[in-house]
């Protein structure tokens, strides 16, 4: 991999970890109610996530789901529903003591399981598969690479934004902040879920279809 091609790989997974999305949210959320050690374990398995996705993708898993529109839209639908369960679950937690109950808990597996039902993640996936690994000789080499960088942004991007919300948690537990943080916080997933939906709709399996064909970055 030359060193434009890195540069350029370092500016995208820069960009696409570090701007707002449900992993950031959901990271500072958690940290807010729960303190940096209790949101940990969320940020810890962004990055897992991200790891697995891609191993899939390279052995054919993108290729598959935007060969299957249905496999597609389910995977969309899936995931928007389920941030807004969890932007629900956020809403109605108005006071810390209830960071301990199993409302404003997203377990280590959910956090994993959250990374396959975000577009912005897949398309992020299938890019850097289709841009910088696939079919080139020293593809090994880009592969390794490539994951080293997702778990660092992964983790990176995501504590960053769960310090920013312990080091809020002492001012939030005064009053009703705390509520309405979270309905804040609530709020901004449904909007990033309609925001996937409406971005998928637009571009749809065939944009996705594109990306994983696309011509490796120089």
């Amino acid at each position: 991999m030359s060193p434009a091609e890195f540069g350029a790989l370092f500016l995208l997974f820069a960009a696409a970890t570090f701007t707002p999305g449900p992993n950031t949210t959901l990271a500072t959320a958690l940290a807010a109610n729960r303190g940096l050690r209790g949101s940990l374990h969320f940020v810890c398995a962004v990055p897992v996530g991200w790891v697995v996705l891609l191993l899939l993708c390279g052995v054919g898993l993108g290729t598959l789901v935007v060969a299957v529109p249905l496999l597609y839209w389910g995977i969309l639908l899936v995931g928007v529903l389920y941030m807004l369960w969890l932007a629900a679950r956020l809403a109605r937690s108005g006071r810390l003591a209830e960071a301990d109950s199993a409302q404003l808990d997203v377990s280590f597996f959910e956090g994993v399981w959250l990374q396959f039902l975000n577009v912005k993640v897949w398309f992020l996936v299938l890019a850097v598969v289709a841009g910088w690994v696939a079919g080139q000789p020293d593809w090994p080499v880009r592969l390794g690479w490539t994951l080293a960088l997702m778990v660092v942004f992964g983790f990176s991007s995501n504590f960053t934004y769960a310090l920013a919300g312990s080091l809020l948690r002492s001012w939030l537990a005064q009053g009703q902040r705390l509520l309405w943080f979270n309905r804040l916080m609530a709020l901004a997933l449904v909007l990033t879920a309609l925001w996937m939906l409406g971005s998928a709709t637009q571009a749809g399996p065939r944009d996705a279809s594109v990306a994983t064909q696309a011509a490796p970055a120089r």
